[in-house]
């Protein structure tokens, strides 16, 4: 029988070795001995989540309830499944109580070890490198399969653990039920960065598609007949918050069809708004007529998913394109320029900073559209360098900002740990009321302090803005951003959409002219 602290050691094993294919043999191992009713609910432990999502309870209530565990080892997988769904579905009066009572049973059973990982599980805190890539090949590597077969399942399945159990119990067969369907959103393929225009025809080489990169809201389009529905980068359906563009998008000659895209709002002289402006016509759902005419909003897409029925994701980039423009009016799609001039690249990639937009993305002709995944067939070029990073901490401000928390302390994750890096400090480009926000929202997530830092849970993704990353022995991942300052929140987006150290490798590496090293 497989305990729970069973899982708990092999957590630990993973954690403590640094090379990616032990961690994968680690986890495999482990994998294989789950009976198939635990399967799917360890590989979301051994992940650093829960199949529940959020269950409803506060640090303060975690870290009140570990202090009763003094169990032993019998506490099954199972049995914490349980505990955990029953406290997901306490709802009414008194249901505060009513989960840190259940809690604190959960705890009880729990040996000092086992109560550990549960306090970090439940937190989110769980840093012992199973990452979802790492997780992926262990799937694979079990279940004596392709790691492209599982990752493919996985673009289309919000739960891993369910990926996981068709592999390992069905196969290769299991795994071809996870497919795209319609109206059931994927995450959007994300892209890493270049430096500049050269960098990009260096890294994909030939002909390249650059398109306009516009700071709006990416949207997914769905559309069955009539039936058309736009959900968010989240996939959280807006419909009825963007009419006019169900309506565009429903005229479009395919009777079934999925596209990616983005949505911007434009002033009256053409130029696109700010990236919050534009996000106002998503928060909206009273009154939208008024914001349609106060604020109307464009959408631009680029990619076409399904069409008619047929799943496009595995087909080349310059296929998709094909499809695009067979159903998509040119006014709607993104500007594109395909070449492999570096004079033509950046003349295009000029005339987009011209048009108030943010630069241009750089694509491979011949790559397969990577759902939720920072593919390197995509790339990413900005006037200025700008990484999405994770806040790890902030430090409480002096003069006028006495009593709000100012100096954010920035990390990237290092994909060979599991663990976030700091890369430095910055306060520059915080308004008031970025500040008073940052204030309230980082003492609900605290952990720790120490001093005159707060530190939180790294869950708050902030895009920043720097000149260049420079080499540093002051942080431990070996790299500083110099000049950085704060450029928006993004709380469009998870931590685990954000950049990672190996962004910063790469961008040193294209500067410095020095091939790119990673360690694994």
């Amino acid at each position: 029988m497989i305990l729970f602290a069973d899982l708990v050691e092999a957590s630990g094993r993973v954690a403590a070795v640094s090379a990616r294919l032990t961690k994968v043999r680690e986890v495999a191992a482990f994998l294989k001995l789950l009976p198939p009713a635990e399967i799917g609910i360890a590989v979301h432990y051994l992940s650093g989540d829960i199949p529940q999502g959020r269950i409803g309870i506060g640090f303060a209530a975690l870290r009140s309830a570990a202090q009763a565990a003094a169990g032993t080892r019998t506490l099954s997988i199972s049995a914490v499944d349980a505990a955990l769904t029953e406290i997901a579905g306490i709802r009414g009066g008194g249901a505060g109580a009513k989960r840190a009572a259940v809690l604190r049973r959960l705890f009880s059973m729990a040996s000092a070890a086992e109560g550990s990982f549960l306090l970090r599980l439940l937190a989110g805190d769980l840093r012992q490198g199973a990452l979802e890539g790492v997780m992926m090949d262990a799937i694979a590597s079990a279940a004596d399969l392709p790691a492209p077969q599982v990752r493919r399942a996985a673009m289309y399945s919000k739960s891993l653990g369910a990926v996981a159990r068709a592999a390992l119990l069905e196969g290769a067969a299991g795994l071809g039920r996870f497919r795209l369907e319609l109206f059931l959103p994927v995450a959007p393929m994300l892209a890493q960065t270049a430096v500049d225009v050269d960098d990009a025809l260096r890294q994909l080489a030939g002909e390249v598609a650059f398109e306009w990169k516009m700071d709006g809201a990416r949207i997914q389009v769905h559309k069955v007949a009539n039936d058309t529905r736009v959900y968010t980068r989240g996939l959280n359906e807006v419909s009825d918050a963007v009419p006019e563009i169900v309506e565009a998008a429903r005229s479009f000659g395919a009777r079934s069809l999925v596209l990616d895209g983005e949505a911007i709002a434009f002033d009256a002289a053409g130029r696109p708004h700010a990236f919050q402006i534009t996000m106002r016509r998503f928060g909206r759902r009273l009154k939208v007529d008024e914001l349609v005419t106060e604020l109307p909003i464009r959408a631009f897409f680029f990619d076409c998913l399904l069409l008619d029925g047929e799943d496009l994701t595995d087909r080349t980039t310059r296929e998709r394109f094909e499809a695009l423009s067979k159903i998509v009016p040119p006014s709607m799609q993104m500007p594109r320029l395909v070449t492999s001039s570096d004079v033509d690249a950046r003349a295009f990639y000029q005339a987009a900073l011209d048009a108030g937009h943010e630069g241009v993305m750089a694509k491979s002709l011949n790559a397969p559209y990577e759902a939720g995944n920072r593919g390197a067939s995509w790339l990413k070029i900005k006037r200025a360098y700008t990484l999405d990073l994770v806040v790890l901490g902030a430090e409480w401000g002096h003069g006028r900002r006495t009593g709000r928390l100012s100096n954010l302390h920035l990390g990237a994750l290092e994909p060979r740990t599991g663990n976030y890096i700091m890369l430095g400090k910055t306060f520059k480009g915080l308004t008031d009321a970025m500040l008073e926000w940052q204030t309230e929202q980082f003492l609900r997530l605290e952990t720790h302090r120490d001093g005159h830092t707060v530190y939180i849970k790294p869950a708050i993704v902030v895009e920043i803005a720097f000149s260049d990353p420079q080499t540093s022995s002051r942080y431990p991942g070996g790299f500083a951003l110099r000049l950085a300052r704060v450029k928006r929140y993004r709380q469009d987006k998870r931590p685990d959409e954000a950049d990672s150290m190996e962004s910063i490798r790469r961008i040193h590496a294209s500067q410095s002219g020095l091939p790119l090293k990673v360690n694994y």
